[in-house]
């Protein structure tokens, strides 16, 4: 069955950067479009970043753009994010997921970003 297992997360200041990672199985990763998801205390489901499956094409959320950066490592079957810049705005948990509308994601990753 499809797992996604994301991992990286954790407490960082502001202006601080951390590197998400998310081990894909159960499906060809390679074929499909990979997205991250975020969910801030008290919030829907945020679509932050989209990667083809190539990772030749890249997309991002107005909130993030300029200091995100989403990644893949097909023979590995790892999607990551890379935060930059991160402002307390970012506090959320962080899923990796297979469609855009994050129905089909993982556990999660918890990102707090505070001083």
């Amino acid at each position: 069955q499809v797992q996604l297992v994301e991992s990286g997360g954790g407490l960082v200041q502001p202006g601080g950067s951390l590197r998400l990672s998310c081990a894909a199985s159960g499906f060809t990763f390679s074929n499909y479009w990979m997205y991250w998801v975020r969910q801030a205390p008290g919030k829907g489901l945020e679509w932050v970043s989209t990667i083809s499956p190539g990772g030749g094409t890249t997309r991002y959320a107005d909130s993030v753009k300029g200091r995100f950066t989403i990644s893949r490592d097909n023979a590995k079957n790892t999607l990551y994010l890379q935060m930059d810049s991160l402002q307390s705005a970012d506090t959320a948990v962080y899923y990796c997921a297979r469609d855009g509308a994050g129905n089909t994601r993982g556990q999660g990753t918890q990102v707090t970003v505070s001083s």
